[in-house]
């Protein structure tokens, strides 16, 4: 069946990219817009899109990819993927969303598809931008495709090094907001008392030492994005004045009573679990819950093992432009086999010190090793209890007066461990005020278990 002449005009007269194509695959049109930036040389016309877009001899789907046409056969709705499309410009992330166009008998009879570029991440090694090809990262980055045209409220999660600020840098590049700015703010580094006036601003005179009038962090990013980093760490008292801020788009400065409009969009992250850090009162329930709109998990460099190779090659470019410098087999080999804890960021340090102890031009195996030995840190001492240490037994800002006073001439010798814990377990025991069900709750511990560690204290 061919397309009617009015349908091809129409496609001819839109500014994004389109192609039609049919049930077999096969394009029947493209346009203007198509053709400048996917296909400037070449007409794509009469052939199937997965010659074109992959280089692929049978459909995506027969090829392990996934295929918005075979989605919307089977769905008979529009579909949207994200892809690695072969481009004159090498491999480029494409934005596809297909539409299913019906005959008089309302079968599918032809596909149109949409292309749009993602300009802020490549699927080989770059100057700038996100980095990466390995399915966990091609999930992830489709999110942050879907997500950033809008203005929803977007919740990063993911260990530490794994690039939160780099995707909040893609997701407001990628939106409407792009051309004003994004702020950063490191929640984890402002002190209590300084969250308010260095968010909201102050008015003259509102504190000691507040002798100018001054606008805040949310007033930088008017019209743009406002980034906040380990908003985990955000005081509680602090959390009352962010959540009214995200329920009605006002605030105040420190010192006036003038109500004032937010113009933001508020992209968060963390390395914390907010779930149990809201189980255990240590977060706002209503506050997460405004945060996590949209939530994205940023997968750990374990988990996209694949993309070592790109990104060493990608970051030797960054830590040193200057030297051009190669990466042997074997020494990719080595940097495959490591585990990473710090993530992203451990392998740019891994590679910088390695860049700096080669005096040619490639990085081999044996600068790799150096660089892993020097930057290994000396063995730790016996640990506290994992369970300790995450649900705050030492208090929030470490070991109380009265802990610190029991352990004060405390050695790390074998029964230290049990020493520290003894201590933090009285200590807990004597300002509890709740049954015993809820301090096991609140020690990350069974009930039992906590039976007997009290009986062990009598």
């Amino acid at each position: 069946m061919k397309p009617l002449p009015e349908l091809t005009s129409y496609l001819e007269g839109l500014s994004e990219p389109h192609i039609l194509f049919d049930t077999q695959y096969r394009i029947l049109a493209a346009n203007a817009a198509y053709r400048q930036q996917f296909s400037p040389v070449q007409s794509v016309v009469g052939r199937t899109c997965y010659e074109v877009s992959h280089h692929f001899n049978v459909p995506c789907d027969q090829a392990g990819e996934s295929c918005p046409l075979a989605q919307s056969r089977a769905s008979g709705q529009r579909e949207r993927v994200l892809h690695l499309h072969h481009t004159p410009k090498g491999e480029e992330y494409v934005n596809i969303e297909l539409t299913p166009l019906l005959d008089a008998d309302g079968a599918q009879a032809f596909f149109v598809e949409k292309m749009e570029r993602l300009r802020v991440a490549q699927g080989q090694p770059a100057a700038h931008g996100l980095i990466g090809r390995a399915p966990a990262f091609q999930h992830m980055l489709a999110l942050v495709a879907r997500v950033a045209p809008s203005q929803a409220t977007v919740l990063l999660l993911g260990e530490s090094g794994t690039g939160k600020e780099l995707v909040a840098q893609a997701i407001h590049a990628a939106s409407p907001r792009a051309h004003r700015a994004l702020v950063a703010v490191d929640c984890s580094s402002l002190p209590e008392n300084l969250f308010e006036s260095e968010l909201f601003g102050h008015e003259r005179g509102a504190f000691t030492g507040a002798s100018t009038a001054r606008g805040g962090l949310i007033e930088a990013a008017s019209g743009g994005t406002l980034f906040l980093d380990e908003v985990g760490d955000i005081p509680l008292t602090m959390q009352v004045k962010l959540l009214r801020l995200l329920e009605t788009g006002t605030y105040r400065r420190v010192g006036s009573t003038e109500l004032r409009h937010a113009d933001i969009r508020v992209v968060s992250a963390t390395h914390r679990d907010l779930d149990r850090m809201v189980s255990q009162e240590l977060f706002r329930e209503d506050l997460y819950y405004r945060l996590s709109t949209f939530p994205i998990h940023l997968p750990a460099l374990r988990e996209r093992r694949d993309d070592i190779v790109l990104l060493a090659a990608a970051l030797l470019e960054r830590v040193a432009p200057q030297r051009k410098l190669r990466i042997s087999e074997s020494a990719l080999r080595l940097l495959q086999a490591q585990d990473y804890p710090g993530n992203v960021r451990e392998l740019r340090n891994l590679l910088e010190r390695a860049a700096l102890l080669c005096d040619g031009h490639t990085v081999e195996a044996s600068h790799v090793q150096q660089a892993l030995s020097s930057g290994r840190r000396p063995p730790a001492g016996p640990r506290l209890p994992l369970q300790a240490l995450e649900t705050g037994i030492f208090g929030v800002n470490g070991v109380s007066d009265a802990a610190a006073s029991s352990l004060k001439d405390l050695t790390l010798g074998p029964g230290a461990l049990k020493t520290i814990e003894r201590a933090a377990l009285q200590q807990w025991v004597s300002s509890h005020q709740g049954s015993r069900a809820d301090l096991a709750n609140k020690l990350g511990i069974s009930e039992r278990s906590l039976y007997r560690k009290l009986k062990a204290l009598e």
